[in-house]
């Protein structure tokens, strides 16, 4: 039996490298939507944030989804990650 390679990404806030199903991924499509990807799937530009509020915080205010994304990045989408953190946390 064959194991398979864990896909690892790296998180924008504290840089951690992490397996990519346990962090949440923002991606720029090539419409340049913002949007919350929990599928992993949708095409464009990636980035992953861990679930942990510092990390969200950190994020936020150091603006590394617009450097990681090389987009602005609306606060609107902030409060959108901040719901979808907030819920992870609950069920997860």
């Amino acid at each position: 039996m064959r194991t398979r390679k864990v896909p690892m990404r790296k998180c924008v806030a504290c840089q951690e490298m992490m397996p990519k199903k346990e962090l949440i991924r923002v991606v720029r499509t090539p419409e340049q939507e913002i949007l919350i990807d929990p599928t992993g799937k949708k095409s464009g530009r990636g980035a992953y944030l861990c679930g942990k509020e510092e990390c969200f915080r950190l994020a936020k205010k150091k603006k590394a989804l617009d450097r990681a994304l090389k987009v602005q990045v609306d606060d609107s989408i902030y409060d959108r990650l901040q719901e979808e953190l907030s819920r992870v946390n609950l069920h997860g």
